[in-house]
């Protein structure tokens, strides 16, 4: 099922209503579970974090960051 031409003809309300609803759909979802590429990069991660190659930001930092990254 191609639905790419429906989703940009979608005003951005309708497109956020779709979202919700996909999303929500997801979370009832009982049979799903991360593929291996995902455990490998959250396992990255974490090695750099130990490494001290990385920091933990807390959110409003952290959303401060990408605030300043995107002007």
């Amino acid at each position: 099922m191609d639905i790419s031409a429906q989703v940009t003809k979608m005003t951005i309300e309708e497109k956020l209503r779709t979202m919700e609803l996909l999303w929500n759909d997801l979370c009832q979802t009982t049979d799903f579970s991360s593929p291996d590429w995902h455990k490998d990069i959250l396992d990255e991660r974490e090695e750099r974090l130990k490494n001290g190659e990385e920091e933990i930001l807390d959110w409003t930092e952290s959303k401060e960051q990408l605030r300043n990254s995107l002007r």
